[in-house]
């Protein structure tokens, strides 16, 4: 347990750290966040016309209220955080390769229906706005956090289980 804490405390620093800097700013986390807005945006225009999305703004054309996509609302963070996670649980290499990237797809999936909902409640009520940005949707990612992880645990636990199955025991006299 030490040993998962202490990896997982120095995966996590180390990739906080790294995205806090400029160049990862400008070459990673402004382009995703952007494209963030503009994958909103594209979802939205099957069902509502009127959005549009100028780099990290989704908006409407038509009232011009809209929402802009920050650090800490892009699904980075809760990405690194699992990420963290899969690096310090002791699992094979390539049970974590998968698991990050199917964990990574599924966090931003609740992500983009996080900012398409604060899209709409930001339009009809600004205080259920707040309410849920600020407290249910953060709530809602890290859950969806803890239970890719522990689903993903659960994976390797089963693969795990069946290898060692399959492993012929030899027993001593």
């Amino acid at each position: 347990m030490t040993r998962f804490l202490l990896i997982f405390l120095v995966v996590l620093a180390t990739l906080f750290g790294l995205e806090m800097l400029n160049a990862v700013q400008a070459a990673v986390i402004t382009p995703w966040t952007n494209s963030l807005a503009h994958m909103s945006a594209w979802l939205m225009t099957f069902f509502d016309s009127d959005v549009i999305s100028q780099g990290r703004i989704l908006q409407s054309q038509s009232t011009g209220m809209g929402v802009s996509i920050e650090a800490g609302c892009n699904g980075v963070e809760a990405a690194i955080i699992l990420l963290a996670g899969m690096v310090a649980f002791p699992a094979p290499w390539t049970f974590k390769l998968v698991g990050m990237a199917i964990g990574i797809v599924a966090v931003q999936a609740a992500n983009l229906l996080r900012v398409i909902s604060l899209y709409y409640l930001n339009i009809w009520d600004k205080e259920v706005f707040d309410f849920a940005h600020l407290y249910l949707w953060q709530a809602l990612i890290m859950l969806d956090v803890l239970v890719v992880w522990l689903l993903w645990m659960r994976s390797v636990a089963r693969h795990a289980g069946a290898a060692l199955a399959v492993t012929p025991q030899t027993a001593t006299p």
